[in-house]
């Protein structure tokens, strides 16, 4: 029998503390975290498998519809699954999120190119956006009024992922997320993400992905405010400061060459920023929710 087979036997090692942005932080509710890192734990799962360099297309597909299977109930049991399983059981939650990110890996497993900044927003709508709207259904917000928000600042995280892991994914996977257009515009080629520093054709790529996620995050920006559960409310204007400051400092910095994320300092005082103004905010968020109502309405 081979020795990877199954989603346990391709884990990488990586947790939720080993993330670019915070997974269930101490300002979530302990009563939720739970769920959050069961989710996180079974998409890492996934991931793993996804980006396994040892497996073939064709058995990636086989692990992650394993996984599908176990966590739907219509195959055998999976230690990756059962903990994910019993959340949403208890908490009455389908398990629709979960699957789409799964979905997300099949499209890793055979996709390695993306045409444009649309087919790349359809790649985020599968790999990032089901994860914020796990995270709004576990505290029981609207989905109507939050999920909109919430998709634009999930687009963003992911291509900031991106673009700070290009040279890592292209020379270990050949993987290329960043839009060949946009590589095309501006002269830029594949081939440059595997220089040990970008030419001044891929830095202005980086840069027009970068301006791309700010409007993005300018978009989400209002989430805090639109969230009942101050808890979640805080943690997510951390995560939303903390893009931010990244996103702009991809417009300067070479990911190639350069660190891009800080250190855990000021990692720390920039979501503490986020936290600050969206408490400083809070008495008044009553006017942002009725406007947002109001927007639904109409």
């Amino acid at each position: 029998m081979s020795t990877l087979d199954s989603a346990t036997a391709t884990r990488s090692g990586k947790g939720h503390r080993d993330e670019n942005f915070p997974v269930a932080s101490h300002l979530i509710h302990p009563r939720h975290r739970g769920a959050i890192l069961a989710f996180y734990n079974f998409v890492r799962a996934g991931d793993d498998v996804a980006d396994h360099a040892d497996l073939s297309p064709d058995r990636k597909i086989e692990l992650l519809d394993r996984l599908a299977d176990s966590l739907t109930g219509a195959g055998p049991s999976d230690p990756e699954a059962e903990p994910l399983k019993r959340e949403l059981a208890a908490r009455g939650l389908p398990p629709r999120h979960a699957l789409e990110l799964l979905d997300a890996f099949r499209m890793d497993a055979r996709k390695n190119r993306y045409a444009n900044w649309d087919e790349l927003i359809h790649y985020c709508r599968y790999s990032a956006m089901p994860v914020g709207r796990f995270v709004l259904d576990v505290h029981g917000e609207d989905p109507a009024r939050v999920w909109g928000p919430s998709d634009a600042i999930c687009a963003a995280l992911q291509v900031i992922n991106h673009l700070q892991d290009c040279g890592k994914d292209f020379s270990g996977l050949d993987r290329v997320y960043i839009p060949q257009d946009t590589l095309d515009r501006h002269g830029a080629t594949v081939a440059m993400l595997g220089q040990p520093q970008a030419p001044p054709q891929l830095r202005a790529v980086f840069r027009e992905l970068a301006q791309k996620c700010l409007a993005l995050l300018d978009e989400g920006a209002v989430l805090p405010d639109l969230i009942d559960d101050l808890r979640l409310s805080l943690e997510i204007a951390a995560i939303h400061r903390l893009a931010v400051v990244l996103s702009r400092g991809l417009l300067e910095r070479d990911p190639l060459s350069e660190k891009v994320h800080h250190g855990k300092a000021a990692f720390a005082l920039t979501a503490l920023g986020g936290v600050a103004a969206t408490l400083g905010r809070r008495p008044f968020r009553g006017r942002v929710v009725r406007a947002a109502v109001q927007g639904i309405r109409s």
